[in-house]
Protein backbone atom coordinates (compact mmCIF):
# COMPACT_ATOMS: atom_id res chain seq x y z
CA UNK A 1 0.00 0.00 0.00
CA UNK A 2 1.43 3.48 -0.50
CA UNK A 3 0.42 6.55 -0.04
CA UNK A 4 -2.07 7.25 -2.76
CA UNK A 5 -3.70 4.11 -1.82
CA UNK A 6 -4.34 5.16 1.80
CA UNK A 7 -5.26 9.21 0.89
CA UNK A 8 -7.55 7.29 -1.33
CA UNK A 9 -8.49 4.79 1.30
CA UNK A 10 -9.17 6.97 4.13
CA UNK A 11 -10.50 10.63 2.98
CA UNK A 12 -13.93 9.33 2.98
CA UNK A 13 -13.73 9.73 6.91
CA UNK A 14 -13.58 12.99 7.21
CA UNK A 15 -16.55 13.72 4.74
CA UNK A 16 -18.84 11.36 6.27
CA UNK A 17 -17.92 11.92 9.65
CA UNK A 18 -18.65 15.90 9.65
CA UNK A 19 -22.14 14.98 8.16
CA UNK A 20 -22.49 12.28 10.51
CA UNK A 21 -21.53 14.24 13.44
CA UNK A 22 -23.76 16.79 12.42
CA UNK A 23 -27.11 14.60 12.46
CA UNK A 24 -26.06 13.54 15.59
CA UNK A 25 -26.27 16.81 17.36
CA UNK A 26 -28.86 17.92 15.56
CA UNK A 27 -30.69 15.30 16.66
CA UNK A 28 -28.83 15.72 20.39
CA UNK A 29 -30.61 19.54 20.45
CA UNK A 30 -33.90 18.39 18.63
CA UNK A 31 -34.39 16.06 21.67
CA UNK A 32 -32.75 18.21 24.47
CA UNK A 33 -30.49 15.24 25.18
CA UNK A 34 -27.27 16.08 26.86
CA UNK A 35 -25.96 12.64 26.48
CA UNK A 36 -26.07 12.83 22.84
CA UNK A 37 -24.40 16.21 22.43
CA UNK A 38 -21.81 15.47 24.81
CA UNK A 39 -21.69 12.27 22.90
CA UNK A 40 -21.56 14.64 19.37
CA UNK A 41 -19.09 16.55 20.88
CA UNK A 42 -17.09 13.90 21.54
CA UNK A 43 -17.27 12.79 18.10
CA UNK A 44 -16.69 15.83 16.53
CA UNK A 45 -13.35 16.24 18.80
CA UNK A 46 -12.03 13.26 17.59
CA UNK A 47 -12.99 13.45 13.74
CA UNK A 48 -10.38 17.17 14.21
CA UNK A 49 -8.00 14.56 15.73
CA UNK A 50 -8.14 11.94 12.94
CA UNK A 51 -8.78 14.13 10.05
CA UNK A 52 -5.61 15.96 10.30
CA UNK A 53 -3.57 13.37 9.93
CA UNK A 54 -5.31 12.05 6.88
CA UNK A 55 -4.73 15.77 5.25
CA UNK A 56 -1.03 14.21 5.31
CA UNK A 57 -1.89 11.17 3.43
CA UNK A 58 -2.87 13.68 0.77
CA UNK A 59 0.34 15.78 1.01
CA UNK A 60 2.76 12.41 0.82
CA UNK A 61 0.34 11.35 -1.84
CA UNK A 62 0.68 14.74 -4.47
CA UNK A 63 4.43 14.21 -3.45
CA UNK A 64 4.36 10.73 -4.65
CA UNK A 65 2.32 11.50 -7.74
CA UNK A 66 4.98 14.30 -8.31
CA UNK A 67 7.68 12.47 -8.46
CA UNK A 68 9.14 8.73 -7.80
CA UNK A 69 12.84 8.16 -7.45
CA UNK A 70 13.52 11.47 -8.44
CA UNK A 71 12.20 10.83 -12.06
CA UNK A 72 9.16 13.12 -12.49
CA UNK A 73 6.16 10.86 -12.80
CA UNK A 74 3.75 11.29 -15.87
CA UNK A 75 0.73 12.95 -14.40
CA UNK A 76 -2.26 13.20 -16.36
CA UNK A 77 -3.74 15.28 -14.78
CA UNK A 78 -3.35 19.40 -14.89
CA UNK A 79 -1.70 21.25 -11.85
CA UNK A 80 -3.74 23.49 -11.39
CA UNK A 81 -6.90 20.92 -11.10
CA UNK A 82 -3.92 19.22 -8.13
CA UNK A 83 -3.52 22.58 -6.84
CA UNK A 84 -7.10 23.59 -6.27
CA UNK A 85 -7.60 19.97 -4.52
CA UNK A 86 -5.01 21.04 -2.42
CA UNK A 87 -5.96 24.91 -1.53
CA UNK A 88 -10.00 23.51 -0.80
CA UNK A 89 -8.27 20.85 1.46
CA UNK A 90 -6.21 23.41 3.24
CA UNK A 91 -9.71 25.10 4.17
CA UNK A 92 -11.55 22.24 5.11
CA UNK A 93 -8.68 21.40 7.26
CA UNK A 94 -8.87 24.39 9.19
CA UNK A 95 -12.13 24.25 9.44
CA UNK A 96 -12.44 20.78 11.26
CA UNK A 97 -9.41 22.22 13.17
CA UNK A 98 -11.66 24.65 14.33
CA UNK A 99 -14.74 22.54 15.00
CA UNK A 100 -12.72 19.96 17.07
CA UNK A 101 -11.49 23.02 18.80
CA UNK A 102 -15.11 24.74 19.72
CA UNK A 103 -16.45 21.09 20.50
CA UNK A 104 -13.41 20.31 22.64
CA UNK A 105 -13.52 23.60 24.40
CA UNK A 106 -17.35 22.83 25.17
CA UNK A 107 -16.48 19.37 26.49
CA UNK A 108 -14.08 21.15 28.63
CA UNK A 109 -16.65 24.33 30.19
CA UNK A 110 -18.77 20.88 30.79
CA UNK A 111 -16.60 18.99 32.90
CA UNK A 112 -17.36 18.37 36.22
CA UNK A 113 -21.31 17.44 35.54
CA UNK A 114 -21.63 21.07 34.63
CA UNK A 115 -24.41 21.62 31.67
CA UNK A 116 -22.66 22.00 28.06
CA UNK A 117 -22.53 25.33 27.09
CA UNK A 118 -25.08 26.44 24.20
CA UNK A 119 -22.94 28.25 22.62
CA UNK A 120 -20.57 25.23 21.86
CA UNK A 121 -23.10 23.27 21.21
CA UNK A 122 -24.43 25.45 18.41
CA UNK A 123 -21.26 26.96 17.58
CA UNK A 124 -20.10 23.49 16.82
CA UNK A 125 -22.92 22.40 14.98
CA UNK A 126 -22.93 25.04 12.39
CA UNK A 127 -19.24 24.51 12.19
CA UNK A 128 -19.86 21.08 11.85
CA UNK A 129 -22.52 21.77 8.97
CA UNK A 130 -19.79 24.19 7.03
CA UNK A 131 -16.80 22.11 7.44
CA UNK A 132 -19.19 19.22 5.77
CA UNK A 133 -19.54 21.87 2.59
CA UNK A 134 -15.79 22.12 2.63
CA UNK A 135 -14.90 18.66 2.84
CA UNK A 136 -17.60 17.74 0.30
CA UNK A 137 -15.82 20.38 -2.21
CA UNK A 138 -12.75 19.03 -1.28
CA UNK A 139 -13.74 15.12 -2.14
CA UNK A 140 -15.48 16.39 -5.37
CA UNK A 141 -12.01 18.13 -6.66
CA UNK A 142 -9.98 15.36 -5.45
CA UNK A 143 -12.47 13.15 -8.05
CA UNK A 144 -11.54 15.37 -10.87
CA UNK A 145 -8.47 14.41 -10.76
CA UNK A 146 -8.53 10.86 -12.29
CA UNK A 147 -12.71 10.75 -12.92
CA UNK A 148 -13.18 12.87 -16.21
CA UNK A 149 -16.67 12.06 -16.51
CA UNK A 150 -16.95 14.18 -12.93
CA UNK A 151 -15.49 17.16 -14.97
CA UNK A 152 -18.49 17.42 -17.48
CA UNK A 153 -15.97 15.69 -20.58
CA UNK A 154 -16.18 12.53 -22.88
CA UNK A 155 -14.31 9.65 -21.12
CA UNK A 156 -11.20 8.28 -23.42
CA UNK A 157 -12.28 5.88 -26.13
CA UNK A 158 -11.34 2.32 -25.04
CA UNK A 159 -8.25 1.21 -26.08
CA UNK A 160 -8.82 -2.06 -27.91
CA UNK A 161 -7.04 -5.17 -25.98
CA UNK A 162 -4.59 -7.09 -27.92
CA UNK A 163 -3.85 -9.61 -24.89
CA UNK A 164 -6.25 -11.91 -23.29
CA UNK A 165 -7.65 -9.79 -19.42
CA UNK A 166 -7.23 -12.53 -17.78
CA UNK A 167 -3.87 -14.96 -18.02
CA UNK A 168 -5.49 -18.05 -16.53
CA UNK A 169 -6.41 -21.14 -18.90
CA UNK A 170 -10.21 -20.87 -19.29
CA UNK A 171 -11.35 -24.83 -19.24
CA UNK A 172 -13.18 -26.39 -21.82
CA UNK A 173 -17.04 -26.23 -21.57
CA UNK A 174 -17.55 -29.85 -20.57
CA UNK A 175 -14.90 -29.61 -17.72
CA UNK A 176 -16.25 -26.77 -15.45
CA UNK A 177 -16.57 -28.15 -11.98
CA UNK A 178 -19.88 -26.92 -9.52
CA UNK A 179 -18.47 -25.01 -6.67
CA UNK A 180 -19.49 -27.49 -4.14
CA UNK A 181 -17.21 -29.80 -5.55
CA UNK A 182 -13.96 -27.09 -5.17
CA UNK A 183 -12.12 -27.67 -1.77
CA UNK A 184 -11.80 -24.31 -1.12
CA UNK A 185 -15.49 -23.16 -1.48
CA UNK A 186 -17.26 -26.87 -0.40
CA UNK A 187 -18.80 -26.35 3.39
CA UNK A 188 -16.97 -28.21 6.32
CA UNK A 189 -18.11 -30.94 7.46
CA UNK A 190 -20.01 -30.62 10.88
CA UNK A 191 -17.89 -32.44 13.46
CA UNK A 192 -19.16 -33.55 16.73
Amino acid sequence: MNWVHLHLALNHIPVLGALFGALLLAVGLLRRSDELQRVSLWALALLAAVTIPIKFTGDFASEALAAKDGIPARVTFEEKMLSAHEQAADQATTGVFLLGLVAAAGLFAARGGRPLPKWAVLASLVLALVTFLLMARTANLGGQLRHPEIRGEAPPAPKEVSQPLTSAPVPPIGLTLPWYSRPALAPAPLIG
